[in-house]
């Protein structure tokens, strides 16, 4: 049997950071949530982030969609889908099924996308060794 695909809705906003809120900690949520202020710390959902054109965004990220319109500096981890958009500033690490990036967006990362992607776990001592 296939996953079933979660459906996110970014009209449909049940938290919100406005342009001119700090918040520094440990974010968590159910549902949509925009951070149009500043946001320092780590967040984790397996819903939908919409990171807006004001915002700015410094913290280890796990989430199922994320929507970059500001700037998000860390490590980023996305279930379903990340989408970059063209004012978009990406710094850190980038990790994600699918990746969506827009004409003009900055991005300064390393970053590890497509169908097969699996976010990194501990090794086991499985991957094979390179060098003389």
């Amino acid at each position: 049997m296939k996953d079933k695909k979660k459906e996110y809705d970014a009209d449909k906003i049940t938290g919100f950071f406005d342009k001119d809120t700090e918040f520094q900690g440990d974010l968590s949520f159910r549902g949509s949530f925009r951070i149009d202020g500043h946001f320092k710390g780590k967040i984790n959902s397996d819903s939908l982030l919409i990171i807006g054109e004001q915002g700015k965004v410094e913290a280890d990220v796990k989430v199922g969609f994320l929507i970059i319109n500001g700037e998000i500096k860390g490590n980023i981890q996305a279930e379903e889908k990340v989408e970059i958009h063209s004012r978009a500033r990406v710094i850190g690490t980038l990790s994600t099924p699918r990746l969506a990036v827009e004409e003009g967006a900055y991005i300064e990362a390393t970053c590890l996308a497509g169908e097969k992607t699996s976010f990194p776990t501990e090794t086991t001592g499985g991957a094979p060794e390179t060098g003389s």
